[in-house]
């Protein structure tokens, strides 16, 4: 059985919920055998048993007996609470949120797939998604642009975004900043300013897409306030978060200390540098789940961010 199949079946119960007293013991509907059972949130990480009951989990044990139940066979697999990922770009596309939850993702935040002019068309498929979304807005008026989102700066435009924000604060959950050479040019800074000057008024945080900027790491991570997220943190130089010598830029390890968050945000075009990842780890710095969305605190996700 493979994953889409094994989500499907357990219809959304992969979210380990208290168990209930009245579920604890009796006949159960399902049971998720043999696999190797990782629930962050009771720091578990062991092979057991999982029994459903009505679509909630009833009992986690080391071995359970079937009594009628229906049965699949886990071992060999990860059995996980339902992912948050925090940077999809899942609502491009009607069916993205479904595609989502068949690998899954049981709540998202699309990372600024859509700017001011057309928010509202992004928010639609998060609204109609089976699982909780929320959506970043693009800082840039007119959204992603293959001649890049900011390279005229007037497309920065704050007064836009607040509006869109005011019109959707219920869907909006931050605000995406991209700043790599192709997208906002020398004006990245000065686009990450206006992104903060967003955020800063409905008090949301900002994410940055960093790597192969013009301005310098430390200048721009200068700029972020505790909570507000790196996104692509192995994306490759120029202005990593490593030096030449593949030691820890030390303006990283302040940025983490003062609460800003560092994602993996791997994607699949070339975000992530495998010999960054080493060298950070060398480091001695260490990957835990990422908790910070507000939907679903506490529950682990499809990316991570590192801590001191």
């Amino acid at each position: 059985m493979n994953r889409r199949e094994f989500v499907r079946t357990a219809a959304g119960a992969a979210i380990f919920l208290r168990i209930p007293s009245a579920l604890a013991a009796g006949n159960y509907d399902l049971i998720i055998k043999g696999g190797r059972v990782i629930d962050p949130s009771r720091k578990l990480d062991a092979m057991r048993d999982v029994a459903i009951t009505g679509g909630r989990i009833a009992a986690i044990q080391a071995s359970i007996e079937p009594a009628g139940a229906k049965v699949i066979d886990a071992r060999g697999k990860l059995v996980v609470p339902g992912l948050i990922d925090i940077h999809t770009h899942a609502a491009r596309m009607a069916d993205g949120p479904g595609l989502c939850l068949a690998d899954g993702v049981t709540g998202f935040i699309d990372a600024g797939s859509q700017c001011a002019n057309s928010i509202g068309d992004i928010i639609a498929v998060a609204k109609s998604a089976p699982q909780p979304a929320r959506v970043l807005i693009n800082i840039a008026r007119a959204g992603i642009l293959p001649e890049g989102d900011t390279m005229d700066l007037n497309n920065a435009d704050v007064a836009a975004a607040r509006g869109a924000i005011a019109k959707n604060r219920d869907m909006i959950a931050g605000i995406k900043a991209r700043l790599s050479q192709d997208v906002a040019g020398k004006n990245d800074y000065e686009v990450l300013r206006r992104a903060q000057e967003v955020a800063t008024h409905y008090k949301l945080p900002v994410m940055i897409h960093m790597g192969q900027t013009v301005s310098p790491l430390p200048k721009l991570l200068d700029l972020l306030k505790a909570g507000d997220v790196v996104t692509h943190m192995f994306a490759p130089p120029p202005n990593s978060i490593i030096d030449e010598n593949g030691h820890i830029l030390p303006a990283v390890t302040a940025a983490r200390k003062r609460g800003v968050w560092f994602d993996v945000g791997n994607g699949r075009t070339g975000h992530l540098r495998w010999i960054l990842s080493i060298r950070f780890f060398r480091n001695a710095f260490c990957l835990i789940p990422f908790r910070r969305t507000g939907h679903r605190r506490g529950a682990p996700r499809a990316s991570s961010i590192f801590q001191t």
